[in-house]
C-alpha cells in the first residue's frame, strides 16, 4: 500500500476510507488527486482484505470538481494529446470505482459538482446529508456533459429524461430531489451522516464479499447485455457461487443457529 499524499486515507477493520482534504478549495481535484484515485482503486482490485470503500469530503462539501487554477488553467496550456491522456486518466477513476469488487459508499455532504458529482454517482451507495446537492456543471464551462462516462451512467440511475435535463442544464439537484430521483440511497440530517454510512458499512461487511463482487459485476454487464445473455451469464455466475465455501458456510450457520462467517471463498 502506497502512502497516498493527495487525500487522507485510512484503512481499518476491512474498511478503506478516502477523504478529500482540501476544504479551503471545497475539495477540488488536482492532477495528483486524480492519479491517486486511479492508482488506489486499481490496487483495490487485488485486496480481498478490504471489504468496503468509503469516499467522503472534509469541511463544507464533498468535492467541487476540477480545480479552476490547477486543472482548468493548466489544460488550456496543453496540446490535444496531453489533454486526451488526462481525460483517459479521469475516466479510469470512474471505471475502477464501478469495476472493483468492493462496494463503494459515497458520503456526500454539501456540494458535489462536476467531476465530484460523477465520482459520487459512480459509487454503489450514495448517502446524502440534507445539505448535500449535485450539479453536473460541464456545459456551464463550455464542455460536453459527456465526461468520465456520466452520459452512460446517469440515465441508468435516474432515467433518460431527468438525466438529459440535469446534464444539459447543469442545475442544482437538492438532496430531496436526489432521493426522489434515485440518485440518493438515503438522506439524513447533517450530523447523522457518519452514523448512517457506518450502518451501511456494517451491513455490507456481514454479507458474502464474493457475492457482493459478483452482484456488482452482473449489474455492470447487465446494463449493456440483451436479456437472454444476462440470463445465461447469471446462471454461470450463480453456479460458481453455489459451489463456493461461503454458500456452504451460510447453510452451516443456518442449521447451526449461528451467524455465518463469510470469507470470500
Amino acid at each position: 500500500m502506497k502512502d497516498w499524499k493527495h487525500f487522507d486515507y485510512d484503512e481499518r477493520d476491512g474498511v478503506a476510507t478516502v477523504t478529500f482534504a482540501r476544504p479551503d478549495r471545497l475539495n477540488s481535484l488536482t492532477f495528483d488527486v486524480y492519479a491517486d484515485i486511479r492508482d488506489l482503486t486499481e490496487s483495490l482490485r487485488r485486496r480481498q482484505d478490504v471489504r468496503v470503500l468509503v469516499i467522503r469530503g472534509r469541511g463544507r462539501g464533498f468535492c467541487s470538481g476540477g480545480d479552476v487554477d490547477e486543472i482548468i488553467g493548466e489544460l488550456l496550456k496543453m496540446g490535444t494529446r496531453d489533454v486526451y491522456e488526462f481525460a483517459v486518466m479521469t475516466g479510469a477513476c470512474v471505471r475502477n470505482l464501478r469495476e472493483i469488487p468492493q462496494p463503494v459508499i459515497a458520503a456526500v455532504n454539501g456540494v458535489a459538482a462536476g467531476a465530484g458529482a460523477v465520482l459520487a454517482a459512480a459509487s454503489d451507495i450514495r448517502v446524502l446529508a440534507e445539505s448535500a446537492s449535485f450539479r453536473f456543471l460541464f456545459t456551464s464551462v463550455g464542455l460536453s456533459a459527456g465526461d468520465m462516462g456520466i452520459c452512460w451512467l446517469l440515465p441508468r440511475i435516474i432515467g433518460l429524461g431527468r438525466a438529459t435535463a440535469a446534464l444539459m442544464l447543469g442545475g442544482k439537484i437538492t438532496s430531496q430531489e436526489a432521493m426522489t430521483w434515485g440518485l440518493a440511497s438515503k438522506v439524513v440530517a447533517d450530523d447523522a451522516l457518519d452514523a448512517a454510512v457506518g450502518d451501511y458499512v456494517d451491513r455490507l461487511k456481514e454479507l458474502a464479499p464474493w457475492g457482493l463482487a459478483m452482484t456488482k459485476e452482473m449489474i455492470n454487464r447487465g446494463a449493456s447485455s440483451d436479456y437472454s445473455s444476462a440470463i445465461e451469464i447469471e446462471a454461470f455466475t450463480q453456479a460458481l457461487l453455489m459451489t463456493a465455501d461461503d454458500f456452504r458456510e451460510f447453510h452451516a450457520g443456518f442449521t447451526g443457529k449461528r451467524k455465518p462467517l463469510f470469507r470470500g471463498r
